[in-house]
């Protein structure tokens, strides 16, 4: 009887690990595939209103598209070899998204201060405050269950991802700060200066990208420890 009652508990683990991978690999995928969406609706307005803090978000959502694919990538390797430090694919896919960033922040530092210069206003704010909201509640959601699946699977990878979807939470929260400070205030530099921070935001996730690509680790420093995801959400 003992024997067998270990036997069962084997086998309904097993099932129950298999299920949470595959969960991890789906909110992976739904990561890429938001982001692809979001990022071209947010250009779209962005070039339409003029809008450089909505045109950054969305070009910050394509380069995390690449970060999802090296994420999705891990999580298959994980699954089905186990071990959680990066592989030369998920390198360079760091080094990639760490480079796409830092660019990034350049051009629009650069643009963000020859707007503040010219006193640039946006033609409408709208669709930067609703992109925004949508973005807040689907970003908590899928921290929330990132957290949830890599405390059960005890993934560090998994909890820094989550960690690193708090970074476009905060990237939204700017975006929501600087679309409604203009809609309310109609002072054009505050769209110019959302497009500044969400550029300080970029530089310091490309930094990160980078550190993990020569760490070889998946270690969490997204915006904060795996630690204070995990206690966020209990």
């Amino acid at each position: 009887m003992v024997h067998y009652a270990m036997a069962t508990r084997s086998l309904g683990f097993v099932p129950n690990k298999n299920k949470l991978y595959v969960w991890a690999s789906t909110l992976a995928l739904i990561t890429i595939f938001y982001n692809l969406a979001e990022g071209l609706i947010s250009i779209y307005f962005g070039l339409e209103d003029e809008s450089m803090s909505l045109f950054g978000f969305g070009l910050d959502s394509f380069v995390e598209v690449v970060s999802g694919i090296g994420i999705w990538h891990m999580i298959r390797r994980v699954r089905q070899n186990g071990g959680e430090h990066l592989d030369r694919f998920e390198q360079r896919a760091l080094r990639i998204t760490g480079t796409a960033f830092y660019v990034l922040t350049l051009g629009l530092v650069i643009t963000a201060i020859g707007d503040l210069v010219r006193g640039h206003k946006p033609e409408s704010a709208f669709w930067g405050i609703v992109i925004s909201l949508v973005s807040i509640v689907s970003m908590w959601a899928l921290i929330r269950a990132k957290v949830a699946v890599g405390t059960k699977l005890s993934s560090q990878a998994i909890l820094a991802d989550a960690a690193c979807t708090r970074a476009c939470l905060q990237l939204s929260v700017v975006l929501l700060v600087a679309s409604a400070g203009y809609k309310l205030t109609n002072i054009g530099g505050l769209d110019s200066i959302g497009a500044l921070v969400i550029g300080g935001l970029c530089f310091r996730e490309g930094k990160e990208a980078f550190e993990k690509a020569r760490t070889g680790s998946f270690a969490c420093t997204c915006g904060g420890s795996c630690k204070n995801e995990g206690k966020g959400n209990d």
